[in-house]
């Protein structure tokens, strides 16, 4: 029998979590894995009968708190920050997953396809980062430092068939904002890394996909492994993360796409 394993490196019992878009999707992936993990999660969504319903369904893994929310403009983020200091104090991980998308030709592609889908996924989560310092500092140290997890894309390093031009934009501004908060962070005792996702069941994935759910044509001529992802691919590297096991870990770009970067 080989050694044990050290079932601790992985737990997150204790910590306290938010997952920004964690109702639906991606996020909800993240949320689950967090809450399996031994996490204590807060969600946002907009829409706050989806956000109360979600948390009510994963309130059976553990602790899960609804906290509604437009994340559009940056006083919804700063409000949103009151509000979860206000139900549950102090936070450990921040997990920036609420994202938007825009995709056209670009002969029809319109100048309001921008400003919404940069101030979700960058201003956001810079925003909340900000207003979230002295919680991030409070709950890091040396050897157990605070995270920030930034969800961007493989659309932001690699050429994906999207023609989502201020999305792939955005999700390549996150992976730069990322190393940049890492970088002026380590000092507090804050990680920030983030994670690039490929191709997963969700929503904003929708329109490249057959009525089986694979993606039209993806699978066998652009996932190496082929194969969409899975709940426990993303939620494995974000509780890797969050965890013990990543503490070391920060300034870091991790695709999680079946291939797509690393094997082109």
């Amino acid at each position: 029998m080989g050694p044990e394993v050290d079932r601790g490196l992985f737990s997150l019992s204790g910590k306290r979590a938010l997952v920004t878009g964690g109702a639906q999707g991606l996020g909800r992936m993240i949320a689950e894995g967090l809450l399996r993990a031994g996490a204590q999660v807060a969600i946002t969504s907009r829409k706050a009968e989806v956000c109360e319903r979600a948390a009510q369904e994963m309130s059976a893994i553990g602790p899960c708190t609804p906290l509604p929310a437009d994340l559009s403009t940056p006083e919804a983020a700063v409000e949103l920050a009151r509000r979860y200091r206000e139900a549950v104090g102090g936070l450990d991980i921040l997990v920036n997953n609420a994202g938007k998308t825009w995709g056209g030709p670009i002969e029809t592609f319109p100048d309001k396809a921008w400003p919404g889908v940069m101030a979700v996924n960058v201003q956001t989560p810079f925003t909340l980062v900000r207003e979230f310092l002295p919680e991030l500092t409070a709950s890091g140290a040396a050897d157990g430092p605070s995270r920030v997890i930034n969800i961007g894309s493989v659309a932001g390093v690699a050429i994906e068939p999207l023609q989502a031009y201020s999305y792939s934009a955005s999700k390549a501004a996150i992976h730069q904002l990322s190393r940049q908060l890492a970088a002026d962070l380590s000092e507090r005792n804050i990680t920030v890394n983030a994670v690039l996702p490929g191709f997963f069941p969700t929503s904003m994935t929708a329109h490249l996909r057959d009525n089986e759910g694979a993606p039209k044509g993806v699978i066998d001529n652009h996932i190496p492994l082929r194969r969409l992802g899975r709940p426990d691919d993303i939620a494995g590297i974000i509780v890797f993360l969050a965890s013990r096991a990543g503490a070391y870990v920060t300034g870091a770009e991790i695709p999680v796409d079946g291939g797509i970067i690393g094997c082109r």
